[in-house]
């Protein structure tokens, strides 16, 4: 999107929401009684977007799938709050889209229905003057703080607390975070981005739920908040089996049937567990449902990219593009085109520009962190790595990032001991196992340990594809090739795999077996045109068999009789065999 029509679209969005703003308050469905459409009012007039924006999701799903579970006012006006949510998130497209779906629900009403509530008293007030000031300095955080700080507590708005709590998380404050998130649950029970904060700063689940029972026992519709607090307990505990469990029953039992919020959070667990078949299909499963989607899309973009689908990652970049160019997702996935393209400095520029736009973008955190490790920067991507493990500490991939630092510059102790704490800390699980192999695997003395630890994560999970590739790595150490093909064979029975198809060919290379290494080669190179290790593999055994082929010519040269005719037969017979891998390449 350019400037210019990034400007008259946000002119337009300002005007469609002035509209809605000013529009009359609609009288309470059952008057001196709340319900949740009253929450989501309250949290739109404190100013809440991020928790409306949850809320007002979850509901739209659960009127979708039970159009009688709210009148036409009630779901227009969660289609507004919806769509301010967006506004004000800067999703400018997926705002009008929303907007247009309000008007489109108006046409419902009746013409003496009242159809938007008040977002509260616009005349000036002290601390609307102190979040103006606030604008200005916004990217200092601790000046943020200080001026927040200086409000004496009883005069805080859920606004004020819930920016110091996210302004206290960020700065490493987690006390003086968790009391502003509490506060802000104690003016708005149903402040959901609030209850995630929480979560995030290992309060526990059964407290957190505490803080919403009554208004879960007062206010009808809410009987699924419960299981979410609790899959979300999991989700911030590192138990991505449980959480997945949890969110899929969720899912199933409640209204919240192909909700866009949860299918990206069953995504990014999925990818978590390293399961990439599953976390790419609930990603695309979640654009389908809502083409202005921006969230996770960076890590979708990732796994697209290391996939070898690159020309999938373009065309996803553009799109985002096209949806806004104010938030970091575009730019990680253009960066993960760049990266996987081994264009490391223009990686490592849109890695950057990502996190000015979101410096607590963990994805981007991790793209500038391998573009300058592979730029030969590793202490400054030590500390992008260190970062990133701040903001996720149960991503596994931002400790895997950080141990490649440490084994690219022969610190094996310190990636050893990181090592080892990650084991500890996030349970023995395939990954962990196969993490603290990956660092035993590089010191002689410790192979057996890294034999014993690979062959625990295969039990658990026999087709964790980064498992099978480094006890293949070992098992080639030990000049054990036909184990190794049967290990590989077994892995590639329900999967296909670009890594695993190349080892395979390797593997089949080493016991003389080269039609069928070539095949593998071939397979390899259809999942990822831009494995160079493949198509390696594929030229040098062209090249081996050159000089065999030359001898087999002279001999036929040499043979009375029939010499030119068995000449020509061979010839033929070669290059139908060459041409089919000649037309294959030149598909790609």
């Amino acid at each position: 999107m350019d400037p210019c029509e990034a400007a008259i679209l946000e002119s337009s969005l300002r005007s469609f929401y002035r509209l809605f703003v000013s529009l009359p308050p609609l009288p309470a469905a059952f008057p001196g009684r709340m319900n949740v459409i009253d929450h989501v009012r309250d949290m739109a007039a404190a100013g809440l977007h991020s928790n409306v924006r949850l809320l007002s999701s979850l509901l739209l799903t659960m009127s979708n799938n039970n159009p009688e579970l709210f009148s036409p006012s009630q779901k227009y006006q969660l289609l507004v709050y919806h769509a301010d949510s967006l506004f004000h998130d800067k999703e400018y497209r997926n705002a009008v889209s929303k907007y247009t779906m309000a008007l489109q629900q108006k046409k419902a009403l009746s013409k003496t229905s009242k159809v938007r509530p008040s977002t509260g008293n616009s005349a000036s007030t002290p601390q609307s003057q102190v979040m103006e000031r606030l604008e200005d300095s916004r990217d200092k955080d601790k000046d943020a703080i200080a001026i927040l700080d200086g409000i004496p507590s009883r005069q805080r708005t859920p606004k004020i607390n819930m920016m110091l709590a996210n302004l206290y998380r960020k700065a490493g404050q987690e006390r003086p975070s968790v009391t502003s998130y509490k506060e802000v649950l104690r003016q708005c029970p149903l402040a959901l981005d609030a209850i995630l904060g929480l979560l995030s700063l290992s309060v526990k689940g059964a407290e957190v739920a505490s803080m919403t029972m009554n208004v879960i026992q007062t206010v009808p519709n809410l009987d699924w908040l419960s299981v979410w607090i609790k899959a979300y307990a999991f989700v911030h505990t590192g138990d991505n089996s449980r959480a997945i469990n949890t969110i899929c029953s969720l899912e199933k039992k409640s209204l919240l049937r192909d909700n866009v919020d949860l299918l990206g959070s069953l995504a990014d667990l999925y990818f978590r567990a390293g399961d990439s078949k599953n976390s790419v299909l609930k990603f695309e499963q979640a654009q389908m449902l809502d083409p202005y989607l921006i969230k996770g899309m960076d890590v979708y973009g990732y796994l697209l990219a290391r996939e070898g689908r690159l020309e999938d990652v373009e065309n996803l970049g553009c799109r985002l593009f096209n949806i806004s160019d104010q938030h970091a997702e575009p730019w990680v996935v253009s960066g993960c085109h760049s990266f996987y393209s081994k264009r490391y400095s223009r990686a490592l520029y849109l890695g950057a520009k990502a996190i000015q736009l979101n410096s607590n973008s963990v994805q981007a955190l991790l793209l500038k962190g391998a573009a300058l490790r592979n730029m030969g920067r590793v202490q400054e991507a030590i500390i992008h790595f260190r970062e990133a493990i701040r903001l996720a500490p149960c991503r596994l991939d931002c400790y895997e990032g950080l141990i490649e630092c440490y084994l690219a510059s022969n610190s094996i102790r310190e990636a050893m001991v990181m090592a080892n704490n990650v084991y500890k800390t996030l349970g023995a699980n395939a990954q962990t196992l196969t993490l603290l192999a990956t660092v035993c695997l590089e010191d002689p003395v410790t192979q057996e340990k890294a034999k014993t630890l690979l062959d625990k994560a295969l039990t658990q999970r026999p087709d964790y594809i980064k498992a099978v590739v480094k006890k293949a790595e070992l098992l080639s150490r030990e000049q054990k090739y036909e184990d190794g093909i049967a290990l590989l064979r077994s892995a590639l029975a329900n999967q296909s795999d670009c890594v695993l198809h190349r080892i395979l060919g390797d593997f089949l290379v080493a016991v003389n077996e080269y039609q069928e290494a070539m095949d593998q080669y071939s397979i390899a190179l259809s999942l990822d045109p831009n494995d160079q290790k493949s198509l390696e593999g594929m030229q040098k055994m062209e090249k081996e068999e050159s000089p065999t082929d030359a001898t087999q010519e002279e001999d036929v040269d040499d043979m009375e009789g029939s010499g030119e005719e068995g000449d020509l037969e061979g010839s033929d017979s070669e290059a139908a065999q060459w041409a089919d891998q000649e037309q294959w390449f030149g598909m790609q």
